[in-house]
């Protein structure tokens, strides 16, 4: 199959590796010259993803009309805040029926869309899948067992994506439902910034196990009230993706979360990261959401005053610990 990525960061990159593995002819774009310069000679990338090596089959360019042409599916890897005009400028040249897969995690700012509805809005005449679930580009990359879920709206698409991307180390699940897997692939990054900020504390494991349990328990009450699957919540892009942002060192958004525990501002740890750190970009819509579906979310209200409100790391983890008492699970009977 002949497929485009768009988007030549880390994830890209990833995906372009391991596409190659089922022989598929891969063409990566990136609106950065000097980066497709770079992967041109190198067939790395030095800053973001080194050490993993492309095949001297892939192609690299910054020209999308040619990056998109006579694609049949269509891989969006662009950061979640340059989705749109990703997807706006690569409208011109989708032809009816392209399958867009989205594995970007986010939240868009301004409106509140899943970023499947915003890729949907601007090209709809593709369809649309999205790929989520543990899978760190580091270990995808090297070709390291990995597992993630696919969801799209009909059954085809979604296996004809699974028979795309699985390989005997990359195993895919398909799944109906799109909703939970966006949500619990975005909201998920906000949580992971706040077990960041508790080990720059140095709280200690028992912490960062309440937050990804607490955490959870957030995410699938807004998740459900938004129309996704408990079940979803519970498994590969709900849990499973909590897990790891929360405890990886691969994890972007738990090493800015460590800076900013540490003392940092936002924007300086992002700095210190030198990449995309989607939590933050996700973190006001996550709360803004909260309030519309009127969903309790103590932890992304914590994350929220310490990014924005110029609240401190121990403040918020005080106002966390010593909030009213409550039963842990709801509708038990004593």
């Amino acid at each position: 199959m002949k497929i485009c990525i768009l988007g030549a960061g880390s994830w890209g990159i990833a995906i372009a590796k391991l596409l190659t593995c089922n022989d598929h002819e891969v063409t990566v774009w990136s609106i950065d010259p000097e980066e497709i310069n770079m992967l041109k000679t190198a067939c790395e990338h030095k800053t973001k993803l080194p050490g993993v090596i492309l095949p001297g089959c892939v192609e690299f360019t910054t020209d999308m009309k040619l990056a998109l042409e006579g694609k049949k599916l269509v891989v969006i890897a662009v950061p979640s805040p340059f989705v749109r005009t990703t997807a706006a400028a690569a409208f011109p040249y989708i032809e009816d029926g392209t399958t867009i897969v989205s594995v970007a995690k986010g939240i868009e700012e301004e409106t509140l869309m899943r970023l499947s509805e915003v890729i949907e809005q601007e090209i709809p005449q593709a369809k649309i899948a999205v790929l989520s679930g543990p899978s760190h580009a580091e270990e995808v990359g090297k070709s390291m067992p990995t597992t993630v879920v696919v969801g799209a709206k009909s059954k085809e698409v979604a296996l004809m994506v699974q028979d795309a991307f699985m390989t005997d180390f990359f195993r895919v699940y398909t799944s109906p439902d799109i909703v939970g897997i966006e949500l619990g692939g975005a909201l998920k990054n906000v949580i992971a910034l706040a077990a960041g900020i508790s080990d720059g504390l140095g709280c200690g494991d028992n912490a960062k196990a309440a937050i990804i349990t607490r955490g959870i328990v957030e995410i699938t009450s807004l998740g459900t009230k938004m129309g996704g699957c408990p079940e979803t919540f519970a498994g590969l892009s709900g849990i499973g993706d909590l897990i790891v942002t929360c405890a990886s060192v691969h994890s972007r958004n738990r090493r800015a979360g460590i800076l900013i525990g540490q003392g940092m501002k936002y924007q300086e740890a992002m700095d210190s990261v030198k990449m995309v750190v989607e939590g933050v970009y996700s973190a006001k819509a996550a709360l803004a959401l909260s309030k519309k579906y009127d969903v309790e979310m103590p932890i992304v209200e914590g994350v929220n005053k310490v990014l924005f409100e110029d609240y401190s790391p121990k403040e918020a983890l005080h106002d966390l610990l010593t909030r009213d008492r409550k039963i842990e699970v709801t509708g038990l009977s004593w």
